[in-house]
This record gives C-alpha cells, structure tokens and sequence, in this order.
C-alpha cells in the first residue's frame, strides 16, 4: 500500500506542475486586442485592423511593379554609333584618287572599278579601321577628327562625304561598325547565355532579351529581373515580364539586366500543423491555397475563427496592416479565394482557447495511464 500512496503523490504533484498549461500561441482576442492596443499606446506602429467580411474589405490587388528606372524616353536608331565601336570606312572616288594607290599608300588599298556604259574609272579606298575613343571621335586622313558619337552611320556617311568633297572629285563614302559596343546590352546571372547582347531594332523588349540570352534558368516565379539603367534601376517579377506585362518598354542601350534567385515567400506561425516559411506554389496564391499548403489551422489547438494575415502596405511598405478571416463562417471561404498573398505575409493560426479543458483531460490521461497500469501490477503482485 505504501507504494500506492507514492505512485499517488507523484501523480498530484505532476498534476500541480501543470497547472498552467502551455499553448502555440495567443487566441484570436488576444490579436486583435494587442494590435489595436499597439495602435493607440506608446509603440507607435498604427496598426490597421481589417475585418475581411464584405468584398469591400478586400484589399486591392497589386499591379505589376512600376517601372522606377529614369524615363530615357525612346531610345536611338539601331545604328547610333556609340563610344568604342570600331568603324570599317570606304572612300569611292571618280578620277584622280585623293588616297593614291596600294603602290603608293601602306595605310590604304585602292582598286580601279570600271562601270559599265562609263569611261570613267571609279576608285574604292579602304581606310584603316576607326574606333571611337572616349571623346567619341575618329582620326580620318585629310579630314582630321570627326565628333560621331550619338550620330547614325547615314550622318556619319554625309560628313565625311561633304569634308572631302574639297579634295576629291564627287567622293562618296560607305560606313560600317565592324564591332559594336555602345548598342549593346550586358546579360547576366540565371541565364543560358550571358554576356553583350547586340540591340537589333533598339525595339527589343525585356522579355525579348531573356529569350535572346538562351532562356532564364529556374523557375520563373522563383526569379527576378534587376535591370540597371544609369544610376537607377528596378526589380521586376520574371514571371511578371514573361508574362507580357511589360511588353511596351524597350531595352536602352547601356542597360545591365541580371537575372536573380528571388523566390516568393510567406510565413506560417501559431497553431498549425507546422511553423516555417512557405514558398509560393505559383506566381500568385489566395489565402484558401496557402491555408490549404500547411495543412490548415491544427484540430487539436488551432482556432478556424481566428485566421490572420500581417503584412506592410503602401507605395514604401509601411503600413502596418492585419486582416482577419473568421474561417466558420461560409461568405469567408470565397472571400478567402479572392484575397492574393502578397511576398513576406505572415500567415498566423490563433490559438482555440476553448482547446484547453481538452488539453487538460489528454494531460491527466497521459499522467495516469503510467500510474494505473503500476498499481494494477502491485495488485496483482500482492495477490
């Protein structure tokens, strides 16, 4: 029997232990009183408490990021000669050649062209390639150096044209880039092929140039696109510009685009089957998919009525904002569908306050399962 009493007083004295009972966290009322206590106390954060009951309350959905970058406005002609491009430069010339002939000049080459129905020999001359120094200049024999930075290859034509109409007769001058450098984009990061990128039209958008870089590696919900312009630059959903979202902006000469790792992501916390963050299933998710993802809010602790959502709001992300769904009602499970998860909410599951006598019960049944199954042993080793 003395044994029995001591299996007795330790089981009382476990129960007295516990007699505050541990839970996954604060219950709906607690939320809701904390936040708007935090709104009118000394914290400061002006928290907004949304009620999601009506489509009103609603938060409207995000549109697709603004483009940040400084407005460039149109960008040049495809043949913009740009700092660093290499020029190849023929001279035709109708009689007496100004540049002579390759017996007599090591920097040029000249050929006698004959064209038909004329008895007038035409001269083609090949200068020596030209590239565009950080002046944006080229050195020309007998013209000196010409500014051609910013100019199309027709303007750079024509100037060279009426610079030498002085010292050959009728010259006419051919223009080509040889090697381009200023119409150029730079492509890095998850793509097939990185590296310059040479603008055909100064028309491509930025989907265009994913795809002439081989294609993005990944996930394109998991990805972003950082496209440098000058001093600015932007942070653009890849899903979003594959999209087409972005189809009337043009790539500028000049632009770095990189590709990144950036995956959507959402928290889940308090009485669920699980705490941790969640990547997004898609490019866009409601709050009956994320909910549905975790398993929902936990049977044995978890509160359906007290479902949250903390997320920052504004053009700058901070307004604090906590929208709660009270899952038994039915109007909630459409507006549930309807509400996009935004990058960085916080999914929480209050905790049922009402779940402690249970807890208590499975305790106490825990406690004396050990203790019953000894005395039955005791029992039957005094018998």
């Amino acid at each position: 029997m003395n044994f029995k009493r001591l299996l007795m007083l330790l089981a009382f004295a476990s129960l007295g232990a516990c007699a505050t009972l541990p839970s996954s966290g604060p219950s709906g009322s607690q939320i809701l009183e904390t936040a708007r206590e935090a709104s009118t106390g000394t914290a400061g954060l002006n928290i907004e408490v949304v009620e999601v009951d009506t489509l009103a309350a609603l938060p409207v959905a995000a549109a697709p990021a603004e483009w940040t970058l400084a407005d460039l406005g149109a960008p040049p002609p495809s043949d913009t000669i740009g700092f660093g491009d290499v020029l190849s430069i023929n001279v035709f010339e109708a009689g007496v050649s100004l540049f002579g002939s390759s017996s007599s000049s090591g920097s040029s080459s000249a050929s006698g062209v004959v064209s038909p129905g004329f008895d007038l020999a035409v001269r083609m001359n090949t200068l020596p390639l030209a590239r565009v120094d950080d002046q944006g200049e080229i050195l020309v024999p007998y013209v000196g150096r010409l500014r051609v930075v910013g100019r199309t290859v027709m303007e750079v034509q024509e100037q060279m044209r009426r610079s030498l109409r002085n010292f050959s007769q009728d010259p006419q001058v051919l223009v080509n880039r040889e090697q381009v450098i200023g119409n150029t984009v730079i492509v890095g990061g998850e793509v097939a092929e990185p590296g310059r990128l040479v603008l055909q039209t100064n028309r491509e958008s930025l989907a265009d140039i994913i795809a002439l870089s081989g294609g993005y590696r990944g996930e394109a919900r998991n990805l972003v696109l950082r496209v440098e312009r000058g001093g600015d630059d932007a942070f653009l959903r890849l899903g979003q510009v594959m999209e087409g979202a972005y189809n009337d902006l043009t790539v500028y000469p000049g632009d770095r685009l990189t590709v990144l790792t950036d995956p959507l992501m959402y928290s889940v916390l308090g009485a669920s089957g699980r705490v941790q963050q969640m990547p997004f299933s898609r490019d866009a998710m409601n709050l009956v998919e994320a909910i549905s993802a975790v398993g929902g809010p936990s049977e044995n602790s978890g509160d359906p009525a007290a479902i949250f959502v903390f997320r920052y709001e504004g053009p700058d992300r901070t307004r604090p904002v906590v929208y709660h769904f009270n899952m038994t009602q039915a109007p909630t499970f459409f507006l549930a569908q309807q509400f996009a998860l935004n990058d960085g909410d916080i999914l929480y599951f209050g905790n049922a306050a009402a779940n402690q006598p249970s807890k208590m019960i499975q305790l106490i049944s825990q406690l004396f399962s050990p203790v019953v199954t000894a005395i039955s042993v005791t029992n039957t080793l005094t018998d």
